[in-house]
């Protein structure tokens, strides 16, 4: 990767870091912009287009989470990575930033050669898988490295048979799956299941990402709508 090419975006409400983190990143050929406060860093974001946004957590006017969340719903900045600042072992923090979003975490304090070290990673991780999620169809996403579904920028955790299903459905939208290619699909021709079942799953399905993504197809199967 062209360094002099990789755009990264700081939001920190603390001006030390924020130098600190500019400097390091500069000094490696990156084109940094920064903002100090959650607001300021969703309009950059969106002005700027980076490559990467590094989030803290605590700033005034918006925190972190609630930047993050409203990049996940802007379409145009939705597929950045995005990765928070956290304090060393803020589990909590974590939890919250995943959910929100965010593609990973850097723990403070920040040495500069693992910082960079870090950054170096990620992006490289971002090259080599291209669209991080794949396509965006009707709002939905899918992850199959860290097995999450986003809608509308949420990401959701599904049990593996569910991931499994929506999974075979989103492949091909507008294609009718019977419940046999489902079965055999998802639950392997050695393993026989009912309809109810497979029913099951689609209403868990449906509960998590809206009602109206998956078509039934009476007597037939399901279908992936958009």
């Amino acid at each position: 990767m062209n360094n002099q090419k990789t755009k990264i975006l700081i939001a920190d409400d603390e001006p030390d870091i924020l130098e600190f983190l500019k400097y390091n990143l500069k000094s490696e050929g990156f084109e940094v912009f920064t903002a100090e406060n959650g607001k300021e860093a969703v309009k950059a974001a969106v002005d700027e287009n980076p490559d990467m946004i590094i989030l803290d957590i605590s700033m005034p006017v918006m925190d972190g989470f609630e930047a993050c969340r409203i990049m996940r719903n802007t379409d145009s900045i939705r597929d950045k990575m995005i990765v928070f600042l956290t304090a060393r072992d803020e589990d909590y923090s974590q939890i919250i930033g995943f959910e929100a979003g965010a593609d990973d975490y850097i723990s403070k304090p920040i040495r500069p050669r693992v910082f960079i070290s870090r950054i170096k990673a990620l992006m490289r991780r971002t090259v080599k898988n291209g669209m991080k999620k794949g396509p965006v169809i009707a709002g939905v996403e899918i992850d199959r490295e860290k097995y999450l579904v986003f809608k509308n920028g949420k990401p959701y955790a599904f049990p593996r048979k569910e991931f499994e299903l929506l999974s075979l459905l989103f492949s091909k939208p507008g294609k009718v799956f019977t419940r046999e290619d489902i079965m055999n699909n998802v639950w392997g021709k050695e393993i026989v299941v009912g309809d109810r079942t497979i029913d099951v799953h689609i209403r868990k399905i449906r509960e998590k990402i809206g009602d109206t993504i998956i078509r039934t197809i009476k007597g037939v199967g399901y279908k992936f709508d958009y």
